[in-house]
């Protein structure tokens, strides 16, 4: 994609006011877990604002560092595997670009593949400035009044629900309310860590890293799809269910049947995240905002997936989301250290599909005072853990946009002819 970004400005922005300093405060076990010290990175697309747009975000992200303190801080690693922050107010590191190109012109970024992510992300920090910032952003402002919001957060202190939660109080702050709706809740010892910090630290031996390399596969679903295999669930079962159990039942069984190479017994696995907030006793207080979720794991073989209905495998997800607050409650007492199994390491190979849902995080509502995103873009993790995200299509169309890095470049092709006939398969038959 031809366009070019010029960074004009990049430094520390410090909470507006007095923040608790030399405070160090603990994580909590699932914060602490190694799977999540990685850094999270995403797009946010904004068809308007203005030449005003960096410094009134600049300035709303000072003021909402005051209440959520802690991400102005460090982590410190203060014996092996224990993790924590210590609150040292050095702020969060911001950078301020521009592109004499219009969104308009680049198709708001619709085009996964063309996307020029290092021009939109903060880039390196200068290592004379010895920082590692658990947030960096970039606001680059385009010709046509719109920007476009180039985040990196730290995994380990916010899932996507505190990360969203974050955003949406800049948002509130850059309106002008003088008070949040959501007040931030730390709470990080609700869980007491079942392991100990041996267990915890990172393997002194990295695993053997698969050799396949995955490709971007973007699928766009309508509601009137997705509210017709409801219908035909409700039909089967008598139950409801969600536009994430249906498109990731369907990525499941497409992806299986465009994989050729494996055999009719190969075991598959399912793996999602589910939010566990409300599983605790007491449950988390509205305003937390650190990681609490939990692996929901399907298993099925090859065979039975390829011969399967969708509805068919929606039951299966349902009955496994049935079993969220018994094994979230088991993982919490550590009985998973009976037998050495970790829930939150499942099998990083190509027999494995992670699906996250974004939908309901709350990034599609950030309103910096010029309206909502029209969308926002998850940016590949990893070219070889298999993974497909539940997201929306871009404002104004309403749906789903399935956003996949879950295939090999000869599997792709296949798996998006078979996608696209779940896409237009209604009530049996195939639209022309």
């Amino acid at each position: 994609m031809a366009m070019s970004v010029i960074r004009t400005k990049g430094g520390l922005v410090k909470p507006a006011e007095e923040t608790p300093l030399s405070t160090v405060l603990d994580l909590s076990a699932i914060d602490r877990l190694p799977v999540l010290r990685c850094n999270a990175r995403t797009l946010h697309v904004f068809k308007h604002g203005g030449p005003e747009a960096p410094r009134v975000i600049r300035e709303a992200l000072s003021k909402a560092l005051v209440p959520y303190y802690p991400l102005a801080g460090r982590l410190k690693e203060s014996k092996p595997g224990c993790l924590q922050i210590e609150c040292s107010g050095d702020g969060v590191w911001y950078v301020q670009a521009s592109s004499d190109s219009t969104l308009h012109s680049v198709n708001f970024f619709d085009d996964v593949h063309s996307i020029p992510y290092d021009h939109l992300l903060p880039d390196a920090i200068p290592e004379t400035q010895c920082i590692d910032p658990l947030v960096q952003m970039q606001v680059t402002q385009f010709g046509c009044g719109g920007f476009v919001i180039g985040l990196i957060f730290c995994h380990s202190i916010c899932d996507g629900l505190g990360a969203a939660q974050f955003l949406n109080a800049i948002g509130e702050l850059a309106r002008g309310l003088e008070k949040l709706s959501i007040e931030p809740v730390w709470n990080r010892d609700f869980f007491p860590s079942p392991q100990t910090p041996q267990e915890t630290a990172l393997p002194p031996t990295p695993p053997t890293m698969p050799d396949y390399k995955l490709e971007p596969a973007n699928i766009d679903m309508p509601m009137d799809r997705i509210n017709s295999v409801k219908r035909e669930f409700q039909l089967a079962t008598g139950l409801n269910c969600s536009a994430f159990e249906i498109v990731a039942a369907a990525c499941w069984t497409t992806r299986t049947k465009a994989i050729d190479q494996f055999e009719a017994n190969t075991e598959l696995k399912l793996v999602f995240f589910a939010n566990c907030r409300h599983l605790l006793d007491p449950p988390l207080p509205n305003g937390f905002y650190g990681n609490c979720f939990f692996p929901v794991t399907i298993t099925a073989s090859c065979e039975s997936l390829r011969n399967a209905t969708i509805v068919g495998v929606v039951k299966l997800i349902k009955e496994a989301k049935a079993k969220l607050p018994v094994e979230f409650d088991k993982y919490l007492k550590g009985e998973h250290l009976k037998n050495g199994e970790d829930p939150f390491a499942p099998p990083l190979t190509y027999t494995t599909l992670f699906v996250s849902e974004w939908g309901k995080l709350g990034f599609n509502h950030v309103d910096y005072l010029w309206g909502p995103p029209v969308h926002v873009v998850p940016i590949q993790g990893s070219s070889i853990i298999p993974v497909a995200i539940v997201g929306s299509l871009p404002l104004p169309n309403r749906g789903i946009r399935l956003m996949t890095w879950c295939v090999e470049e000869a599997h792709r092709l296949p798996f998006l002819h078979h996608m696209h006939g779940v896409v237009n398969h209604v009530s049996g038959r195939i639209i022309k």
